[in-house]
């Protein structure tokens, strides 16, 4: 028997439902993480049946959560395939990446000004932790670390509006990421340009936060493109 691929929906692509969580919220988490996750590939076909037949559910909470996602620019409803798992070009990484350069903006600045003791103990033991996980060569753990950096500083700013677009615009980060992942030597620069962030937030120093991650968001941004141009169609 032929193996499933991420392409199509199956039953090894979604977790089993909860009892207490509300069915539309939880149809669309599961989606959402597949999307995010890769176990649905991009350009998959999103089939509102097949869905809600794996899922166990009706086919109303499914075309909620597609319509959701649609909003989040994860999924694409089109004339011919109906709806299908975004891709992503040079163009609009350009346009994500802008986006997270002033998103992220407001939060290292935010964290520059206000955080506490507590928060500047976090960030500097996930540096310690990811200078660790690299010389020892884990890269998994890297990752994780890495994610837990993004999370402390998101946690900084207090505009709620604000927050939700970050939080919107990370499932697009972590997606591109794991498209990109095999890139070498990717990770492993991101410590020290994070570890320059944290100098700067130490001191309170805004600007010079901005400017580090900035240098870190171009980085991650040039090797990303590059990763997606010689892997094949961006």
């Amino acid at each position: 028997m032929a193996e499933s691929t991420p392409s199509q929906p199956d039953g090894a692509v979604f977790q089993p439902r909860p009892d207490r969580q509300l069915v539309t919220d939880w149809v669309y988490e599961e989606i959402r993480g597949a999307i995010v996750d890769l176990r649905l590939a991009p350009g998959a076909p999103l089939r509102e049946a097949a869905i809600a037949s794996q899922l166990g559910v009706s086919k109303t909470p499914v075309r909620e959560a597609l319509g959701r996602l649609e909003q989040e620019g994860l999924v694409e409803a089109t004339s011919f395939k109906g709806a299908v798992v975004t891709d992503y070009s040079e163009r609009d990484l350009q346009e994500i990446y802008e986006l997270r350069e002033l998103l992220e903006g407001v939060a290292v600045r935010a964290a520059a000004t206000d955080a506490d003791e507590e928060t500047l103990a976090a960030l500097r033991a996930v540096i310690e932790q990811s200078r660790a996980a690299r010389d020892a060569g884990d890269l998994a753990a890297l990752a994780e670390l890495l994610g837990r950096f993004d999370q402390i500083m998101f946690e900084q700013v207090a505009n709620v509006r604000i927050r939700g677009l970050i939080e919107t615009l990370r499932a697009h980060l972590t997606r591109i990421g794991k498209l990109t992942e095999e890139i070498p030597g990717r990770v492993e620069a991101s410590v020290e340009e994070h570890a320059a962030i944290v100098d700067a937030v130490a001191r309170g120093d805004a600007d010079g936060a901005e400017r580090a991650m900035r240098v870190h968001i171009g980085s991650v941004r040039g090797d990303q493109l590059a990763g997606m141009d010689t892997g094949g169609e961006p």
